[in-house]
């Protein structure tokens, strides 16, 4: 019975000790960035000033310093270790107001009956000249 339990004693202080394959451990699911859905991105229009897509959308995860014009929304999801969603969407400002939005944004959650279904980017109107 001594022999069993110092044999484990020293196999316990190896990395490589035999494992069963039911015993995992246990990996947290981890969510990083801004979830963005096509629900949101739906919401903004061209035009639309910075506190109001920061309103859709939320704070941006990245702001560059040296191009002020582009906020960077990022998320992505990992499950037992292994990405398993990720999007990126970005929104470019003209000046203060909305230009236009790029990226991936697949819907979240299946929409409800009898609704449309929105762009994944927005492309601006042209504007029109006053006389």
């Amino acid at each position: 019975m001594k022999i069993i339990l110092i044999i484990t004693l020293l196999l316990a202080g190896c990395g490589k000790v035999p494992m069963l394959p039911i015993l995992q451990p246990y990996k947290i699911e981890i969510q990083q960035g801004n979830y963005v859905t096509q629900d949101m991105v739906a919401k903004l229009k061209p035009g639309m000033t910075r506190s109001q897509v920061r309103f859709a959308l939320g704070t941006p995860l990245i702001v560059d310093p040296f191009r002020t014009d582009r906020w960077d929304y990022v998320y992505m999801l990992h499950r037992q270790g292994n990405l398993v969603e990720q999007r990126q969407v970005t929104v470019v400002f003209k000046g203060d107001l909305l230009d236009r939005i790029e990226g991936d944004v697949v819907a979240g959650a299946a929409a409800p009956a009898g609704a449309k279904a929105a762009a994944p980017a927005i492309k601006p109107e042209p504007a029109q000249e006053k006389k």
